[in-house]
């Protein structure tokens, strides 16, 4: 369906509301290391519908650091919700995750200037063991990590450790759905032993089918950050406010707000950052091999615009191809093949299209090993 049929189905139908208390949504979700493609550490998303892992919903799988960076944080307190009853039982995104369909085209699939390989592993105890190395071509540094998470399923807690090459240790206690229903907070310590340097987050979430809260607050004693995020979302379209409050200057350090509509197969999304830098972005599954994607950035003050169109197509249900390319004429190109069941091979490649004969394109290969 397009988004002009959308509207036009939107703007002529018959709702009926209803004033409820929200239905907070029966998927729950867990997060774990990863190594993003430039080396740096980051997270996955897991889902689970009453125990069984299942595909995550729109708005809660993968890694991003956008919003409050956590996607963790809500309040655990019930909200007085205005829904329309035809509505289905799906939660919102989390502020970070709006625009994400189309930020995985552009994003999934690439890994430019990087050998990278990952693997997984489970205990017979049920410890789950994730490690990573990936190497840089043009710096040379090699980066590894290597974490351990054990869940209490009983009690809804869940144990990770984690390490990296820069000798950094941290450690997540997070408690889940036992609190509240639909309400996750996680405690995070980091310690590094080389320079003695610790700190400490507070982090929470909650979702129903109307809303997304999520809360960020770092635990320094001289004056934490306070990072808050918020999504609305009425017959598929999103508001959404984010701001972080810097106690120790007493001002807000950001103060960004989005706006958005979604469907299946079609996902809009535009945002403000501080007044001064807009961006925004389209997906459309134009069908079931092949994904599209545009994004746009602009800065006030600035006479640049950033603007990039982006596709995978589906070879097969093993294979697929990735390519996307800018204003500036700067190609990705990839290719991802499961070679076996647990082992997913990608190459990548950045070509820069204005300087084709001076070289300095980039290629990157990753493997992933999931036994």
């Amino acid at each position: 369906m397009s988004i002009f049929e959308s509207l036009y189905s939107f703007l002529n139908s018959d709702s009926v509301f209803e004033w409820r208390w929200p239905k907070v949504s029966a998927v729950s979700y867990e997060r774990e290391p990863c190594v993003r493609e430039d080396g740096s550490m980051g997270e996955q998303v897991i889902c689970f519908d009453k125990g069984r892992e299942v595909d995550c919903p729109d708005g809660y799988d993968d890694d991003n650091d956008g919003g409050s960076g956590s996607h963790g944080g809500g309040f655990g307190i019930a909200f007085w919700s205005f829904s329309d009853s035809k509505m289905g039982s799906s939660p919102p995104p989390y502020y970070a995750d709006l625009g994400k369909k189309a930020n995985d085209v552009f994003g999934k699939g690439y890994h430019f200037g990087v050998f990278k390989l990952d693997l997984k592993t489970k205990s017979e105890s049920g410890v789950e063991f994730t490690s990573g190395i990936t190497s840089n071509q043009e710096s040379g540094k090699v980066f590894g990590s290597l974490s351990s998470k054990f869940a209490v399923k009983d009690y809804g807690l869940t144990f990770t450790e984690k390490w990296n090459t820069d000798n950094t240790l941290a450690t997540d206690i997070t408690i889940q759905d036992k609190i509240a229903a639909g309400l996750k907070v996680t405690l995070e310590g980091t310690f590094a032993p080389q320079t003695g340097s610790k700190t400490g987050k507070l982090k929470s979430s909650f979702a129903n089918e109307t809303v997304a809260i999520n809360t960020n607050v770092d635990l320094d004693l001289a004056g934490p950050i306070v990072d808050v995020a918020a999504v609305l979302k009425y017959q598929g379209w999103l508001a959404g406010a984010h701001t972080q409050f810097d106690s120790q200057k007493a001002k807000f350090a950001k103060n960004n707000f989005a706006f958005g509509y979604q469907t299946g197969d079609f996902n809009l999304h535009t945002n403000v950052d501080n007044g001064k830098d807009f961006g925004g972005s389209i997906y459309q599954k134009v069908s079931d091999k092949l994904d599209c994607g545009v994004s746009m950035k602009w800065s006030a003050g600035s006479a640049d615009t950033l603007f990039g169109v982006g596709a995978k197509f589906a070879l097969d249900a093993d294979a697929s191809l990735h390519a996307k390319i800018n204003n500036k004429s700067l190609i990705g190109l990839g290719y991802q093949q499961k070679l076996r069941p647990g082992v997913t091979l990608t190459l990548s490649a950045a070509i820069d299209g204005q300087n084709f004969n001076a070289g300095g394109h980039k290629v990157g290969v990753a493997l992933e090993l999931e036994p």
